[in-house]
């Protein structure tokens, strides 16, 4: 079986996929989005695997662009801080800005993606394939194959794009090609999804304003509130040793761990002991690779190009992001791919590149800077020098999650303000040794 050759095939219809196809129909183009999953408004999501979304700038600005914003946001829950939980109890609260009003919005993958696909769906000249697993392609070409479960599935696009996640498909094809270069970095940490449901009022059983993280120094839990009113808890642990997933061998080390570290959650998760059994545990890997396109035939899109760690909530707000761009120098173009594409990934890349690494970095002080008082302190630094020099030095947080300034560009004017800064407190310093031995 085959079908008449497209304009653009997207292969991957999650959240990056589906949304590039509103950008791509939007422009004229004819897509089609194949996906080797069931339809997931059907289907339903995957137990266990879903990491809830932080959805900030960045993505807010991308759904902006195709008038899905204010209909996302109304289904999100804003967080404005963070949430500590100590081992006794006790609980602090560090706020993401300075005025304490900017917020990121806890969201559901799942929810998100089936507004994407309905509004994917609604564009003229867009069709969905569902079940289909790509086996196959050609990227000078075009041509591909796919799997079904009615037999193989021949088909061509003038372009390909690999929207398929951090284990892509399209990836795996581009980097069998000569000059290819491709790594993927795992961290030896997993996850594993739980849940807390509403108190026996109805109400939340934690404060839904917050993303709540109970930070323990080589291993960490975290909340994000639902709009059912529930919170998915991820628990980031050692795969191996005394405080990894290897050590709970029953419900009684189960329950054991989770009243050394966690005693506040234990009368809060009634389903504890079976949702651990019963969910995976799930990888954390980096990839990168280089380049992204293959002339003006195919490209690289969201976590197929450069999937990150989830520690700083910018996995799908990046991917979001390149959707952006890539229909940015689509319109600087004239329309033509081959300079879009390679315009696309001059830009983007550079930028990949510092959100990985700012992710991996986040990781250590999420686990485990978070709950200490020179963290505390240095935050409140920050917050105080945004607040008398606004405008002028605005924290790397806020420029990464409450901007839209390019990831490389935030981090190198984070850096700057740190020397700065530095440079006035060394400064000072000497004047204070100064006038004390001129006093004497």
């Amino acid at each position: 079986m085959s079908e008449a050759e497209q304009d653009v095939a997207i292969v991957g219809a999650g959240l990056a996929g589906s949304l590039l196809a509103c950008f791509l129909a939007r422009r004229g183009h004819t897509v089609t989005l194949y996906e080797r999953r069931d339809d997931p408004r059907v289907a339903g999501a995957d137990a266990g695997r879903s990491i809830n979304l932080a959805l900030s700038a960045r993505g807010i600005d991308a759904l902006e662009r195709i008038g899905l914003a204010e209909r996302v946001l109304a289904e999100a829950l804003p967080m404005r801080g963070r949430m500590m939980h100590d081992t006794d109890g006790g609980l602090a609260f560090q706020s993401y800005s300075a005025d304490g009003t900017r917020a990121i919005n806890s969201i559901s993958r799942s929810g998100l993606n089936a507004v994407l696909l309905d509004a994917a769906e609604a564009m003229p000249g867009v069709v969905l394939r569902f079940g289909h697993r790509l086996a196959w392609l050609d990227p000078a070409s075009g041509a591909m194959m796919f799997d079904t479960a009615d037999g193989p599935v021949e088909a061509a696009a003038r372009v390909v794009i690999g929207a398929d996640g951090a284990y892509s498909a399209v990836r795996l094809r581009l980097q069998q090609l000569e000059g290819a270069n491709h790594s993927q970095e795992f961290l030896d940490y997993g996850y594993k999804e739980l849940s807390i449901p509403p108190a026996p009022d109805g109400d939340f059983a934690l404060d839904p304003g917050a993303l709540h993280i109970w930070p323990r120094g080589r291993s960490m839990m975290i909340a994000l509130p639902n709009v059912d009113r529930t919170f998915t808890c991820t628990l980031f642990w050692p795969r191996e040793g005394a405080d990894g997933f290897d050590a709970i061998d029953g419900e009684e080390a189960l329950r054991e761990r989770f009243a050394r570290d966690y005693p506040d959650t234990l009368e809060l998760m009634p389903g504890l002991v079976q949702e651990y059994a019963a969910n995976p545990v799930g990888s954390l890997l980096t990839v990168r690779c280089y380049p992204w396109v293959y002339g003006d035939r195919a490209c690289l899109i969201g976590d197929a190009a450069h999937a990150v760690v989830p520690f700083y909530g910018q996995g799908m707000n990046c991917a979001f992001e390149d959707c952006v761009e890539l229909d940015r120098c689509l319109g600087e173009c004239g329309g033509v791919w081959s300079g879009a594409l390679a315009r696309y990934q001059e830009r983007r890349k550079p930028n990949a590149e510092a959100i990985a690494d700012l992710a991996l970095i986040n990781f250590v002080e999420m686990r485990d800077k978070v709950a200490s008082p020179l963290f505390r302190l240095s935050k409140h630094t920050e917050h105080t020098l945004e607040r008398l020099l606004p405008g002028r030095y605005v924290s790397l947080y806020e420029l990464v999650s409450f901007t839209t300034v390019p990831y490389a560009e935030a981090r190198r004017r984070a850096r700057l303000q740190r020397l700065a800064v530095a440079g006035v407190a060394g400064a000072a310093a000497l004047a204070g040794l100064a006038w004390a031995g001129w006093r004497r």
